[in-house]
């Protein structure tokens, strides 16, 4: 080795785990497949059933139809509701057109929406902490309009104003960064000390496991890519989670073509996760891709393991069973296929 250099340090890829569907994802688009296979295209989707771009082509391209609303959906029809769940004016609004609804609202949003009911009833003021706009956020509100107000941030917590500083208890979008919602919550105690926690912490397992194994990934990483959608508030958070762990660059992508090779240069060590609405598919190309660039050296770092499902949505399952169609639960394609050993 002459004076001065240093030895060629290998290129790896450090991949996440857990990453990629949750048991609510795979629940709501297993519903629109199975309702596809059922009845026949079309079968109409208000909004996106889940926020990633390539899921929403790929049930399109087999006679999902996705509408903003119900008035879209012609009278009669059958609607699936999103994995973000929907007010119970969008409830109503359906049912005044006679359609009828597959609700593949994710459990773990309908305890937000349960909670947000019952605090209401007992008159209290509450803090919903999440994104103004966001589909989860706008079906929450719309359980108690008159006593749920949206904080967006930390930043917004001095605007805020309630009725009896006593009776306040917050409540979150299930989807948000662990820490950002956390200081939140403690600037809100600061102007509201006897400020009551909700049940039981709102932001859900699979946003928190991911969040968990980038951070411990991302300091020995140049580079962190996250696969997922730009509307995906989970992916996003991850590329800010990765930044915020000491990784030295982080960038979203919704598929393997949006690598730009400027990113990897001077790279030996590239982080890997996707959000909780990507198929795994996309990872292996995004993989798949890293290799082409010498990153074929693939480790897994996983701090959880999942086995978390939830039952498909009561409609859907009481039509497969007048149909004589098996009820199973959901269940996606192991990790383990991907042949990568845990470090």
């Amino acid at each position: 080795m002459n004076p001065g250099t240093e030895p060629l340090r290998r290129k790896r890829v450090l991949l996440a785990a857990p990453r990629g569907y949750c048991a609510g994802v795979d629940r709501a688009v297993i519903a629109v497949e199975k309702a596809l296979d059922l009845h026949g295209a079309p079968v109409y989707v208000r909004k996106e059933i889940v926020h990633n771009k390539f899921v929403v082509e790929t049930l399109a391209a087999r006679g999902a139809v996705f509408v903003d609303d119900t008035d879209e959906v012609p009278e009669g029809a059958r609607v699936v509701f999103s994995a973000h769940g929907v007010s119970p004016a969008v409830h109503a609004a359906a049912a005044a057109r006679s359609l009828v609804t597959i609700d593949a609202t994710c459990p773990l949003v309908t305890k937000v929406h349960k909670e947000a009911v019952r605090f209401a009833s007992d008159d209290y003021d509450i803090l919903l902490i999440g994104h103004a706009g966001h589909e989860e956020v706008e079906g929450t509100q719309g359980e108690a309009p008159a006593h749920i107000q949206v904080v967006n941030s930390p930043d917004e917590v001095d605007a805020v104003t309630v009725r009896d500083p006593d009776k306040v208890v917050w409540i979150s979008q299930t989807t948000l960064s662990v820490d950002e919602t956390m200081e939140t919550v403690r600037r809100l105690r600061e102007r509201f000390p006897t400020l009551q926690d909700p049940p039981s912490d709102d932001i859900c397992y699979a946003t928190q496991n991911r969040q968990v194994a980038v951070k411990k990934l991302a300091p020995e990483c140049d580079v962190v890519l996250t696969v997922g959608s730009a509307n995906s508030s989970n992916s996003v958070r991850l590329v800010e989670v990765a930044l915020d762990s000491g990784a030295r660059a982080s960038y979203r992508i919704d598929t393997a073509a949006e690598i730009d090779p400027a990113w990897l240069e001077g790279a030996t060590t590239v982080g890997v996760t996707s959000g909780a609405s990507v198929p795994e598919i996309l990872v292996r190309d995004v993989l798949a891709s890293l290799a082409t660039h010498g990153f074929a050296d693939v480790e897994e770092v996983r701090t959880a393991t999942e086995d978390l499902m939830f039952s498909l949505p009561r409609e859907l399952r009481a039509d497969l069973k007048k149909a004589g169609t098996p009820v199973e639960r959901p269940r996606r394609e192991s990790r383990d296929e991907l042949g990568v050993q845990p470090v």
